[in-house]
C-alpha cells in the first residue's frame, strides 16, 4: 500500500467536509488540545477521520495513522478519547522527534448535529465561528468582534474558525494566472477581475468578473480575510481599483509596478479620495524581496507575501484586539 497521503495537507476540516459529495453520516474529529514543549503544530490543529480516509496532520507524520485508528474505534464505540503522545504517553513505541508531549482529543460527530451545520454555514457566509466541545457536546456560535483564542481547560476546548483566506487578483497576465493557480492549491478562495476579459474564466474554481476593478470590488465586498493584488498595467483602472481596495476591509492590498513610479501612484490615489492612513497599507512593489521578475517568480513572491501577511495580521488581531485591516503592512515591520 502506498504511504503517500495527499489529503494530509488539507488543513481545514470544513474544506474536507464540503469537498465530499455528501457529508458522511458520522465522522471523527481529532484536535490537538495541549502541547508541552515544542511541536510541529500549534494547539487547535485538527484531523478529520471517516471509515475510509483521514485528512490533516497533528505532528510530523509520527502519530497520524495511530490517531486515525483510535478515531475509527471511537466511531465504533461512540465515546471520545483523550490520547497522549510523547512525554507522559503509555505508548513507548510511538516516538515524537520533537521530544515534546502532546494531547489529542478524538470525538465522534454526527453530520446532522446543529453545531456542524452552523460551522459549515459560517464557511459559506464568510463569518467566524467559535466552536467548542468536551468530546460529547458541541457548540458553534457566531464569533463576536473581540478576538478569541484556541483554548483547552482540561475538559473542553474552544477553537476559532475564521473564513478562508480569499485572494482577489486584478489582471490577466502570466503572473496573475500563476498566482491564481497557486492560491487554489493553497486552499484559498480566488476571485479574478479582468476588465473586458474573455467570456469564460481561464480555469474552473475561481470567481470571475469582467467589469471595472472598482465595480468588481464593490460586488465582491472584501472583508478582513480578503487580500487584493493589482497585477494589471492600465494606470487609470489600477488607481481606481487600488483606491477602492485600500478603502475596504481587506487585510492586504498590493500593486505591481516600479518603485520609481510610486510617488506618482500615491498622488493619483490621493486624487481618488484615499487617505494617508489608507495609502500606508499599500504593499508596493508587490511581493517579497529576493525574487526575480519572471511571471512565476512574481506569482510565488505574491502568494508567499499574502500568506505571511495573513498569518501576521491574524496573530496581531488575536493578541492586540485590533482589526486585521488596520494592521501595519508587513513590509514596514519585517526584518
Amino acid at each position: 500500500m502506498s504511504r503517500w497521503r495527499p489529503a494530509a495537507s488539507l488543513d481545514d476540516i470544513r474544506a474536507a467536509l464540503l469537498a465530499a459529495p455528501a457529508l458522511p453520516e458520522r465522522f471523527a474529529i481529532a484536535t490537538l488540545v495541549e502541547v508541552d514543549g515544542s511541536a510541529p503544530r500549534d494547539v487547535g490543529a485538527q484531523m478529520l477521520v471517516t471509515a475510509d480516509e483521514h485528512w490533516g496532520f497533528l505532528s510530523g507524520g509520527c502519530i497520524e495513522d495511530d490517531v486515525a485508528r483510535h478515531a475509527r474505534e471511537v466511531l465504533a464505540e461512540g465515546a471520545p478519547r483523550l490520547l497522549r503522545y510523547g512525554e507522559g504517553s503509555p505508548w513507548f513505541d510511538i516516538k515524537l522527534a520533537c521530544g515534546s508531549g502532546i494531547s489529542v482529543l478524538v470525538e465522534p460527530v454526527g453530520a446532522g448535529e446543529t453545531a456542524v451545520a452552523a460551522l459549515l454555514d459560517g464557511w459559506r457566509a464568510r463569518h467566524p465561528v467559535l466552536w467548542s466541545s468536551d468530546g460529547v457536546t458541541r457548540r458553534a456560535d457566531a464569533a463576536g468582534e473581540e478576538p478569541a483564542r484556541d483554548d483547552w481547560d482540561g475538559a473542553r476546548y474552544t477553537r476559532l474558525f475564521t473564513p478562508p483566506l480569499r485572494l482577489v487578483l486584478i489582471g490577466e497576465d502570466g503572473a496573475t494566472l500563476t498566482a491564481a493557480s497557486l492560491a487554489r492549491e493553497m486552499g484559498w478562495e480566488v476571485a479574478l477581475v479582468t476588465p473586458g476579459g474573455p467570456d469564460d474564466p481561464p480555469f474552473p474554481g475561481v470567481a470571475y468578473l469582467r467589469g471595472d476593478p472598482a465595480g468588481a470590488l464593490a460586488a465582491i465586498a472584501p472583508d478582513r480575510w480578503t487580500a487584493i493584488a493589482v497585477l494589471s498595467h492600465d494606470r487609470e483602472d489600477d488607481e481606481r481599483g487600488l483606491a477602492a481596495a485600500l478603502q475596504s476591509e481587506a487585510f492586504y492590498v498590493g500593486a505591481i509596478g516600479a518603485r520609481a513610479r510610486l510617488d506618482t501612484r500615491i498622488a493619483r490615489l490621493q486624487g481618488h479620495g484615499t487617505s494617508a492612513a489608507q495609502i500606508a497599507r499599500l504593499h508596493a512593489p508587490i511581493g517579497l524581496n529576493g525574487f526575480g521578475k519572471a511571471p512565476r517568480e512574481v506569482a510565488l513572491s505574491l502568494v508567499a507575501e499574502v500568506a505571511q501577511a495573513f498569518h501576521a495580521a491574524t496573530a496581531a488581531a488575536r493578541s492586540a484586539g485590533v482589526s486585521m485591516s488596520n494592521s501595519t503592512p508587513l513590509s514596514a515591520v519585517s526584518q
